[in-house]
């Protein structure tokens, strides 16, 4: 679903000012070390799996969600990677305005369950593995950011630093 049920009821009171919204990104990897990309409708582009959390949900209960929603994989949570704020407003086809705070986590395959990647809403074109010194193009703005944190966070994990990426004293 490309707009959750609790946005659309708010944009009937605030139309399309600017909200502040909880996302997530998912950085799901398989045994060989690929990511999963998926080729967004809305601008063709090459993207890592996000999407906003509902109320109540916990962001990484709604990366789960928006794994299997999007591609169809079964994945889980295994680290979170950052939890960052963006000042860049984005301006949707309709008019409506966000800002999202964001909550990476990095993921793995489930154990038993489905690592073929299929297009599972409107929201994609198309999903498939990808080596990460390989990737589609275009890829969203948006992505290469996050890639960035991504495999610099993996490099320190290899180190033996688990730590999560926190922006402060802006």
């Amino acid at each position: 679903m490309p707009t959750p049920d609790f946005i659309i009821e708010l944009r009937k009171s605030i139309g399309h000012s600017l909200l502040w919204l909880a996302g997530v990104t998912a950085y799901v990897r398989d045994a060989s070390g690929r990511v999963l990309l998926g080729r967004r409708s809305d601008t063709g582009q090459w993207a890592l799996v996000y999407g906003i959390v509902e109320p109540g949900e916990e962001p990484a209960d709604t990366a789960v969600r928006e794994i299997k929603e999007e591609t169809g994989v079964d994945a889980m949570v295994t680290d979170l990677v950052s939890v960052t704020s963006s000042d860049r407003v984005i301006t949707y086809a309709n008019g409506d305005q966000a800002q999202y705070m964001d909550h990476s986590f990095l993921c793995s395959l489930r154990p038993g369950g489905n690592a073929q990647p299929f297009v599972g809403d409107e929201e994609s074109l198309q999903v498939g593995w990808f080596d990460p010194d390989d990737l589609p193009s275009p890829l969203a703005e948006s992505t290469v950011e996050r890639m960035a944190v991504f495999r610099d966070y993996l490099k320190r994990r290899e180190q033996g630093d688990r730590a999560a990426v926190f922006r402060g004293g802006r």
